[in-house]
């Protein structure tokens, strides 16, 4: 299975899509069971408690609380627009933010952002000027405290789609900003998994995209694999295990202990790393405890590991060696981790 396959389906009864790359699940995407917040939903919300200890403040929002990392010149019930920038963990509040951003296929509005930006992935001088021809048309109108940015996947595409774009994000911006009177209410619902993977693996764009091919394409059985502590590598294997405190990740070289089966296992696995995390959906506190291996080697492990993780959605920190001889990492949590989600067995 050569290419950039987007495949389309459901997994237990709820949609999901799957990006594939050359026989090699990359991504993997499954709307959460029931009415949870999904990241990008914007809400009318009011304020409630001031929690200066943490450096934020709890707001209403229609079915629960949502907890803004912001206190300055926010009073108890002040009126609030806010926008859901991850999933909630087990018992606490839904994380948001008061910088809203309104994406779609092509284009970002960024309210309190003025600009006209194009992505620096597009290095066409002709293609970037008639893309900044469209970005001031579609925005000649607008309020002038948003900004734009046109995305990579613009290139190659026809104009009138992208200035459709433009117009579409821009009004919804528009429309949201100014309905700010009232209690809190969803005003707009966050992208679910098929919405996501239209929009964010259109670049580089996919060789082909098929809908409803989870179990011809063997996907099932590749989640399954995700839903498992064990990861075979080229060379010996690595345990992904979550704890309360923190994610535990074990490497071992198998049978072969010398020195250079575990500096090949630990390069399996820290370019392996970044993936499984991302599918998994895991993150917060991360401890890795690579095969033993000569200190002068680990030169090496730091290079693969900030070579692997350039590139990824989600922020993450590579803070380094431990005393002990562990490697510490701290990884944004973008999404509900896919244990949480799904049963094992799909």
């Amino acid at each position: 299975m050569k290419g950039r396959i987007v495949v389309l389906d459901e997994v237990q009864g709820r949609p999901a899509a799957a990006l594939i790359v050359d026989g090699q699940l990359q991504d993997l995407l499954v709307d959460p069971i029931g009415d949870d917040a999904l990241p990008g939903a914007i809400y009318r919300a009011v304020a409630d408690r001031l929690m200066k200890g943490q450096g934020g403040v709890f707001v209403k929002l229609p079915d629960g609380n949502g907890f803004l990392r912001q206190t300055s010149g926010i009073a108890p019930g002040a009126r609030l627009l806010v926008q859901v920038t991850g999933p909630a963990e087990a018992g606490k509040a839904v994380p948001v933010t008061t910088r809203l951003l309104f994406k779609s296929r092509y284009a970002i509005v960024t309210p309190g952002a003025p600009g006209r930006n194009i992505s620096r992935r597009i290095k066409d001088e002709g293609v970037r000027a008639a893309l900044e021809g469209l970005a001031e048309a579609g925005m000649a109108s607008a309020d002038e405290t948003l900004g734009l940015i046109l995305r990579s996947a613009c290139e190659g595409v026809d104009s009138d789609e992208i200035a459709a774009d433009i117009a579409a994000m821009r009004d919804l911006a528009e429309a949201v900003l100014a309905d700010t009177n009232g209690g809190p209410e969803l005003l707009v619902e966050g992208a679910g998994a098929l919405e996501v993977a239209w929009r964010d693996w259109a670049d580089p764009a996919p060789d082909e995209v098929i809908e409803g091919g989870f179990a011809d394409l063997g996907v099932l059985e590749m989640i399954d694999a995700v839903l498992a502590p064990h990861v075979a590598l080229a060379e010996g294997h690595m345990m992904i295990e979550p704890t309360r405190a923190l994610l535990a990740v074990d490497v071992n070289t198998g049978g072969d202990t010398s020195p250079a089966a575990a500096l090949k296992a630990n390069i399996a696995a820290a370019r392996d790393l970044p993936r499984q995390l991302r599918l998994r959906g895991l993150g917060g506190q991360i401890v890795v405890d690579f095969a033993p291996m000569p200190k002068r080697d680990r030169a090496v492990l730091d290079q693969v590991l900030r070579a692997a993780f350039k590139g990824e959605s989600a922020e993450t920190s590579l803070v380094g060696w431990t005393v002990l001889g562990l490697y510490e990492l701290v990884r944004k949590r973008d999404r509900l981790a896919l244990g949480d989600v799904l049963e094992s067995g799909v």
